[in-house]
C-alpha cells in the first residue's frame, strides 16, 4: 500500500480525479466527510442509544453519542499527530501532493465519529438478538431460501457492515448515500471483510466482518481505489483504522470505567487507584490533591491517561508503520501498548463492576425482549407481503415501516436485511415504546 492512494478523495459515482491541491482549504474533503455525518439522521439518533447502561437517564453517563464525539477528537489527535511524522518522512506527499497532516487528523476524526453509526439500540446484545432471531429463534425458516454467505449476515448482523451500509448505500434520490471520500470509508472499515469464510485467526481484521454480501462489489471498488490488497478472504486494513480502533480502545476503556465511578458501580478510591498507576510519571500531585471533587478528581486523570495513551499509540504506529503498510501487522495498537497491564486492570475492574452489573445484565434482557419481538413482527408482515398473504396485523405493522426498507418485488435477502437495518435504526426509547404498544 502507499499513502498517495490511501488518502483518495474520491467519492461513490465520481467521473474525475479529486486533487488535493485543487480543495478549498478552507474546507477540504476530509473535513466535508465529518460534516454530512454529524448532520446525518442515523448520527442524531446515538443520543438515544446505549453506551454501557441501557435507558439510564443519569447525566452522567455515555450515550453512543457522546461516546462517538470524544472517540472522534482523540482520533483526530492521532491522525495529525502522525500525519506529521509521516509527512517528514514521505515529503513528496506534502510537496508533490500538497497534503497536510490536518488531512490525516480529518481521515480519523471523520471514521471515528461514524463507528458506532450502525449499532442497533441496546448496545451489543442488540447485535446478538438480531442474529439468534435467525440462527435459532423465528428466522431460521429462512435458511433454506439464503445463500451461505446472505444467512450468514443476518446470523451474525454486525453494526459495522450496517454501519458502512448506511454511510454509502443509496437511497431513492439520495445516490451514494453520504458519499464520503473512499479515505475515510477505508478509515472506517476496520474489519475489511465479509461474514463468511470465518477465519479463527489471530489477526485483529479478522476479529468481525466489516460489509454485508450485499456490499461485497462496492467495497472491492473502495479497495481497489484505495489500493488494498486482499489475502485469503481478507482485505488489508488501511493504515488509519488502526488509529481509529486505537481512539475508540482509549476511550472506551477510560470513559466506561468513569461512568462506573460517577454511578457508584465502582469506588472512588479503589478507582482512582489503578488510573494513578496508569499515569504515575505525568501527575502533578500538587494539583490532583488540590481537587476536592470526585468528579474533578477523575476528570484530571482521565484527561493525564487519554494523553499517555495517545503518546504511547503514535508512538506504536510509527515504529510499525512499514508493516501496517504491507498488510503484515495483525494485532491492534493497544494490544501491544507499554500500558497493556494497566489498561487490562481497569477494563476487568468495568467489566466486574459494570458491564456485569445486575442492572446492566436486566436492561439488556429487556433489550433482547424489545428487538426479537420487534423483528418478529415486521419480518413476517414484510415477508408476507411480498408473498401477497398480508393479514390485518400485516397491514398495521407494515404501516409503521418507511416505503424505502420495503421491497415488495424485491429478493428475500434484501428484505431480510433491510428489516434487520431498520429495527438496528431505532433508537433505545422508540424501541420500547414500539415494543410496548405491540404488547
Amino acid at each position: 500500500m502507499n499513502w498517495e492512494q490511501l488518502l483518495s478523495l474520491k467519492r461513490q459515482g465520481d467521473t474525475h480525479k479529486r486533487l488535493r491541491t485543487e480543495q478549498d482549504e478552507t474546507r477540504i474533503g476530509f473535513e466535508v466527510d465529518y460534516d454530512r455525518i454529524v448532520f446525518s439522521s442515523s448520527f442524531r439518533s446515538l443520543q438515544d442509544k446505549t453506551q454501557v447502561i441501557p435507558f439510564s437517564k443519569t447525566d452522567f453517563v455515555h450515550t453512543r453519542l457522546t461516546h462517538s464525539l470524544e472517540v472522534s477528537v482523540v482520533g483526530r489527535t492521532l491522525g495529525r499527530r502522525v500525519g506529521q511524522a509521516l509527512l517528514k518522512k514521505h515529503p513528496q506527499l506534502q510537496e508533490a501532493y500538497g497534503y497536510q497532516s490536518n488531512d490525516f487528523g480529518a481521515i480519523v476524526a471523520s471514521a471515528s465519529l461514524a463507528h458506532d453509526i450502525g449499532n442497533p439500540p441496546f448496545g451489543h446484545s442488540g447485535e446478538k438478538s438480531i442474529g439468534d432471531f435467525f440462527k435459532s429463534g423465528s428466522g431460521v425458516v429462512y435458511k433454506s431460501h439464503l445463500t451461505p454467505e446472505q444467512y450468514q449476515d443476518l446470523c451474525d448482523f454486525e453494526g459495522n457492515a450496517n454501519g458502512l451500509k448506511i454511510l454509502s448505500q443509496a437511497r431513492a434520490g439520495i445516490p451514494g448515500g453520504l458519499r464520503l471520500s473512499y479515505a475515510t470509508l477505508g478509515a472506517f472499515t476496520k474489519y475489511p471483510k465479509g461474514s463468511l469464510p470465518i477465519k479463527p485467526s489471530s489477526h485483529v481484521a479478522d476479529k468481525k466482518y466489516g460489509y454485508f454480501d450485499l456490499q461485497k462489489q462496492f467495497f472491492a471498488e473502495v479497495a481497489q481505489e484505495l489500493g488494498l490488497q486482499k489475502e485469503d478472504g481478507t482485505y488489508h486494513r488501511h493504515p488509519l483504522a488502526f488509529l481509529v480502533e486505537a481512539a475508540d480502545d482509549i476511550c472506551y476503556t477510560l470513559i466506561d470505567f468513569e461512568d462506573g465511578i460517577n454511578l457508584g458501580l465502582i469506588s472512588e478510591e479503589y478507582a482512582l487507584e489503578y488510573l494513578i498507576n496508569l499515569v504515575k510519571d505525568s501527575i502533578n500531585r500538587k494539583k490532583y490533591n488540590a481537587l476536592e471533587h470526585t468528579s474533578d478528581r477523575v476528570a484530571y486523570l482521565r484527561a493525564l491517561s487519554i494523553n499517555t495513551l495517545i503518546n504511547d499509540a503514535v508512538a506504536i504506529f510509527l515504529e510499525n508503520e512499514s508493516a501496517i503498510l504491507e498488510g503484515t501487522f495483525s494485532t491492534s495498537i493497544m494490544k501491544i501498548s507499554k500500558y497493556k497491564a494497566q489498561i487490562e486492570d481497569i477494563i476487568d475492574i468495568s467489566v466486574n463492576k459494570v458491564y456485569q452489573s445486575s442492572e446492566v445484565i436486566e436492561k439488556e434482557l429487556k433489550g433482547y425482549q424489545v428487538i426479537n419481538r420487534l423483528l418478529d413482527v415486521f419480518v413476517t408482515a414484510s415477508v408476507h407481503n411480498q408473498q401477497g398473504k398480508l393479514s390485518a396485523f400485516d397491514r398495521l405493522a407494515l404501516a409503521c415501516l418507511p416505503s424505502q426498507y420495503l421491497h415488495p418485488e424485491g429478493d428475500l435477502y434484501t428484505q431480510l436485511l433491510d428489516i434487520c437495518c431498520f429495527v438496528a435504526s431505532l433508537t433505545d426509547g422508540k424501541a420500547l415504546e414500539w415494543y410496548q404498544k405491540m404488547r
